[in-house]
């Protein structure tokens, strides 16, 4: 009897073990996720934050990839210039490195340094700069990182009418490059927890609210090839497909015929 009483306690004792080694593990499990929850969401940041601006253009001299709000659809950027940088923006979205990616620039002035856009007119652009559009144009010599749309000669420059990436944009000095923040073949991102699984593998991610509430926003912007004098063509309808056409039909640009 006795015997049984002492395999009885033993069995106690060992169960009471096994216990304490799964809530430790399990505590140790939380503590480690809560810490991972704590890092990413540290990695958020405001646009109205004074230094965000600053932080952001450090960060993309560093070589990070970030998410920040456009006019249209959150993005990921990154400097168009470092190869390093592009490689790691590709394998973030998931992209096919023969899939262009745009870049962004601050003014309309500087379009014509990183593009060549000698056939496009000042007033032109300016009225479809800044805005949801992304205007195709062939690469300048400025523009030589072998890793930014090798696939091609040719280059999407944006201009969005969103004061925070223009800013940034200006901060930083070179062009970014810029796409939309989400995995590739998943729908474009209002709110930055739409694209939360990224967080892990981004420098930063700035948050600048809901950019909107109609889901046709999510088609982003107008992609529009004015690489040729005269000629157009509409890659991406986008946002703004009617404002764009029937500005550049104005200043006689007209579809190409394939």
């Amino acid at each position: 009897m006795s015997k049984l009483v002492a395999s009885a306690r033993k069995g106690i004792k060992l169960s009471q073990t096994g216990v304490q080694q799964y809530i430790a593990r399990r505590t140790k499990t939380d503590l480690t996720m809560s810490g991972l929850i704590k890092r990413h969401h540290e990695k958020v940041i405001s646009i109205d934050n004074r230094n965000a601006v600053k932080h952001a253009a450090a960060l993309l001299n560093s070589g990070s990839v970030i998410a920040l709000p456009t006019d249209t659809v959150y993005g990921l950027a990154c400097s168009a210039n470092n190869p390093e940088a592009i490689q790691k923006l590709y394998d973030i979205k998931g992209r096919h490195e023969l899939k262009p990616v745009a870049i962004c620039v601050p003014e309309v002035d500087h379009l014509r340094r990183w593009g060549k856009a000698d056939h496009l007119s000042s007033e032109l652009l300016q009225e479809l700069l800044p805005g949801a559009v992304t205007i195709v144009v062939r690469k300048s010599k400025h523009l030589n990182n072998p890793n930014l749309n090798p696939g091609t000669l040719k280059i999407g420059i944006r201009i969005p009418e969103f004061q925070f990436i223009r800013d940034v944009s200006r901060s930083f000095t070179l062009p970014i490059a810029l796409t939309s923040a989400n995995k590739s073949a998943s729908k474009s991102t209002l709110n930055v927890h739409e694209f939360e699984c990224l967080w892990p593998s981004l420098g930063a991610v700035f948050d600048g609210g809901q950019l909107g509430l109609s889901e046709q926003q999510r088609a982003a912007s107008t992609v529009i090839d004015l690489s040729e004098d005269g000629t157009y063509s509409i890659i991406r309808s986008g946002v703004a497909a009617e404002h764009t056409i029937r500005t550049v039909e104005k200043y006689n640009f007209f579809p190409k015929h394939l």
